[in-house]
């Protein structure tokens, strides 16, 4: 499979008033096009700060210090997203990646209707497109209005406004006439095609109703509902890449089925390719193709979805299997605690909870390795075997 993202040897610090906290150190991972990565792990293990790194939103005191993050850019080949402009990023942000947000109450503006919100983005990232389609609606109306002998020439200028916007949404010529009433009047057109094509996004996230929520506000929703609004934002734009960070963690039981189920078809009918955040192994079993093991800021294995249920390889990874509860099975709880941030120990993150720790491992910090086809592991129990390194 062709490559979406490849991170290389990502680290993210926060310089805060108590130490530097090193969140990620040397992350190593790859996306494929069309499939679902499973990021795993427990609390505070790195994993939403390495979606927010893919979308370069970390902010002070936080700071992406070192490594790569490349991405296939409108299909133009693997851009580093580290060495691009700010702007050249925001074209990115909601139109090629986009993030589901683990709360959706807080993902969305309060003040601004759910159309509002929707149509936002639409309009900010197919401005061409919707104006496009805003010059099809004038021709039938111009068409009509000759046939009936009525003609009002307000509606040529207008069409010629929107051939400006066509041709180079982001012009200066376009910034001006946008002070203008004509333009306002304009842009009510392009507002018209935008919720359009809002609706029909929150039709395929299965809500009822679709017009009418569109002019409510986010308090009028339940948990649910919003966050369906939140998975039809990030799809608006056609992203080839989702980040769901734990979408399902504040909602019902049943609630969370369906989204999954949701999160399942949306990704089959628009060929996205799926980060899926989770510390739920079963919801991870259920959706993913492969699954990242993280532990404090470190990826400590992956492998296939059934590969890595069937033959987990890591320490951790057998402990994090050991803890989810089986139906006559006692779960057991993974002993000693998440290291402090501001205190991490040296070599191997995970030694100083390691049944099978060796006087290496509290030493130096073993590399992600290919231990089997698709299977790598950073461990020094597998080090002697390693037939690769990961990318």
């Amino acid at each position: 499979m062709a490559e979406l993202v490849r991170i290389n040897n990502l680290n993210v610090r926060f310089h805060t008033y108590e130490g530097v906290v090193q969140a990620l150190d040397g992350v190593n991972l790859t996306i494929f096009q069309e499939e679902t990565l499973g990021l795993v792990g427990e609390t505070g293990s790195g994993k939403t700060v390495t979606g927010l790194s893919i979308l370069r939103l970390i902010m002070p005191p936080g700071k992406i210090e070192g490594g790569e993050i490349f991405f296939d850019v409108h299909g133009n080949g693997l851009v580093d997203l580290l060495k691009i402009s700010e702007p050249e990023m925001r074209d990115v942000r909601g139109s090629q990646i986009a993030m589901v947000f683990q709360e959706p109450g807080s993902a969305l503006n309060p003040v601004f209707t759910i159309g509002d919100q929707l149509t936002e983005g639409i309009m900010l990232h197919r401005r061409r497109e919707i104006a496009g389609l805003a010059i099809d609606t004038l021709d039938r109306r111009l068409a009509d209005e000759k046939t009936a002998g009525f003609f009002k020439p307000g509606l040529v200028t207008t069409r010629q406004v929107l051939r400006i916007v066509k041709a180079n949404p982001k012009s200066r010529l376009v910034r001006f006439i946008q002070r203008t009433p004509l333009a306002r009047r304009t842009l009510n057109g392009l507002r018209a095609e935008a919720d359009k094509i809002a609706i029909a996004m929150m039709r395929e996230v299965e809500i009822p109703d679709a017009a009418r929520i569109m002019k409510h506000y986010p308090h009028e929703l339940s948990g649910g509902m919003k966050q369906r609004v939140v998975i039809a934002m990030a799809l608006c734009n056609n992203s080839k890449l989702i980040i769901a960070d734990e979408p399902t963690t504040s909602l019902d039981v049943t609630i969370q089925v369906q989204i999954v189920e949701l999160l399942k078809k949306l990704k089959l009918e628009f060929k996205s390719s799926l980060l899926y955040i989770t510390h739920n192994l079963g919801v991870a079993a259920e959706i993913c193709d492969r699954v990242a093991v993280m532990y404090a800021g470190n990826i400590y294995e992956v492998a296939g979805v059934v590969d890595i249920f069937k033959n987990p390889l890591h320490p951790y990874t057998q402990v994090l299997m050991a803890a989810v509860p089986k139906p006559g099975e006692e779960p057991r709880a993974i002993g000693g605690s998440v290291p402090d941030a501001l205190a991490l120990p040296s070599g191997c993150r995970f030694h100083p909870r390691c049944s099978q720790a060796m006087d290496i491992c509290s030493q130096i910090c073993p590399k992600l390795a290919e231990i089997a086809p698709g299977h790598y592991v950073a461990c020094h129990l597998f080090q002697g075997e390693q037939s690769g390194t990961a990318h």
